[in-house]
């Protein structure tokens, strides 16, 4: 399973109604499971991001999850692939 780190600002809709995002966060993480996908962490952040959730699942069903939440207008992500020591040392012994 690969694993990947969102990095995820709320938007303008999603600040107004701050109070029903646990309940978000359940709704997506259910529609994530069905999908496949685990989520292993979830952080709420002060600074320049308002969440951290890190997932773990196939690329396409990730990507699913994520932009079937974008789509509903609460938040807005970055997504990075986060590779393992174990993954990276797989990665770099590969190198000519």
């Amino acid at each position: 399973m690969s694993t990947f780190i969102s990095l995820i600002n709320f938007t303008d809709q999603g600040i107004k109604d701050v109070k029903e995002s646990p309940r978000r966060y359940e709704a997506f993480r259910v529609m994530a499971e069905k999908l496949g996908v685990t989520v292993k962490s979830v952080y709420y952040t002060v600074g320049h991001y308002d969440l951290v959730v890190t997932l773990e699942g196939p690329e396409e069903a990730v990507t699913a999850a994520l932009l079937k939440t974008g789509s509903l207008g609460n938040v807005r992500s970055q997504t990075l692939r986060g590779f393992s020591v174990e993954e990276m040392k797989k990665i770099v012994s590969m190198m000519p």
